[in-house]
């Protein structure tokens, strides 16, 4: 008598899980996250667009931090920058939540199933990335700051203290740089022009949205490279002090022979990366 109940119970549990994987779902695909998702992808390309100034910046001898953080704390010195911020966090935070339930059912227009697989994680990675950028905007705008680059060095030592902490740091580097690789050929190979819906668009708007894309990804690609190789470099000389992000990756690339000159072009490929964001958000599938 035990195991029919057993197997009800069981049935019921699956029907119950099932119902609260559709209730997500729906929330998920609703209107209003998904409007408030292309807020945070207009948000998203605002911050990128900043970084390219703030690299340009550095190439040109100013100061300042060439990076994400550095972009919301230009934001928050502005008028009505903190007001900025707060709506900034909203749209990023409804973008994670977009981009989780892409990873999780979305992209069914995608064959074979290897692409839609490949494109279920490519939603997860940017899913992850948005929210680091919505705590980072939510820090910022509440005044508790942005992580430190002392912070993330000390960071980086608290790794290097663990069991095979050089390998993970190195690991972790050549990760970042095969996505890197994965970021130039998505922009070279105009893969990103699957996630738009460019039906019905302007001929002048399409061109633009596919140029900014294959400029913008490639330097994406590039600043994340540096990064990893930065981790990399450091597990091999045991210096934690050069793995602390994309500001110290873009003055690095500045500090090289040309320096100033291949930090203006990335600087510029990241504000066609920036710009087309702004596209994105127009045009995004969902």
């Amino acid at each position: 008598q035990s195991e029919p109940s057993g197997e009800h119970g069981m049935s019921t549990a699956g029907r119950q899980a099932r119902r609260a994987e559709r209730t997500a779902k729906q929330a998920a695909d609703s209107g209003p996250i998904k409007t408030l998702g292309r807020v945070g992808l207009i948000a998203y390309g605002v911050v990128h667009l900043l970084v390219a100034y703030l690299a340009a910046r550095v190439a040109l001898g100013g100061g300042g931090k060439a990076d994400k953080t550095g972009a919301l704390q230009t934001i928050a010195e502005q008028p009505a920058g903190k007001l900025f911020l707060w709506v900034l966090t909203i749209g990023l935070v409804a973008l994670t939540i977009w981009q989780l339930a892409e990873a999780g059912w979305g992209h069914g227009y995608r064959r074979p199933e290897r692409k839609r697989t490949i494109q279920r994680l490519v939603s997860l990675g940017e899913a992850g990335i948005a929210g680091a950028l919505a705590y980072s905007s939510f820090k910022v705008a509440s005044g508790k700051g942005g992580k430190s680059k002392g912070e993330k060095a000390a960071f980086i030592d608290k790794v290097f203290d663990w069991p095979a902490g050089e390998l993970l740091v190195a690991g972790i580097g050549l990760g970042i740089v095969a996505i890197a690789i994965y970021l130039v050929h998505r922009g070279v190979s105009q893969r990103f022009v699957e996630d738009l819906d460019l039906t019905g668009s302007e001929p002048h708007a399409r061109e633009a949205a596919i140029r900014f894309g294959q400029v913008g990804w490639p330097a994406l690609g590039v600043a994340y490279g540096i990064i990893g190789l930065l981790l990399v470099y450091s597990a091999v000389t045991y210096d934690p002090k050069k793995a602390t992000g994309m500001d110290t990756a873009l003055k690095t690339l500045a500090g090289q022979p040309y320096g100033t000159v291949l930090l203006l072009i990335v600087a510029a490929g990241l504000a066609c990366f920036g710009a087309y964001c702004l596209f994105d958000a127009r045009y995004r599938r969902g």
